[in-house]
């Protein structure tokens, strides 16, 4: 019974490292997109920055979809 102990802390552990990363992804993804709009000349450089954020984004919002995480960021 020992085991099922040790991976709910587990499960816990990374399931509240994973909102973390959700919230930093978030912020860093909403700053890009704030630049998006100030931004005149379009850079392919910080096109592609931009792109990338987002899609980290929403696989770390997906990822916790799977894994049915429940938080303050997530509904």
């Amino acid at each position: 019974m020992g085991m099922f102990r040790k991976k709910h802390k587990l499960k816990k552990k990374y399931d509240q490292k994973l909102l973390d990363q959700i919230k930093k992804q978030k912020e860093l993804y909403e700053s890009g997109s704030q630049l998006e709009k100030i931004m005149v000349k379009d850079h392919p450089k910080w096109e592609a920055e931009i792109k990338l954020q987002r899609a980290k984004y929403f696989y770390l919002f997906k990822e916790a979809r799977i894994r049915k995480l429940r938080g303050d960021l997530l509904n």
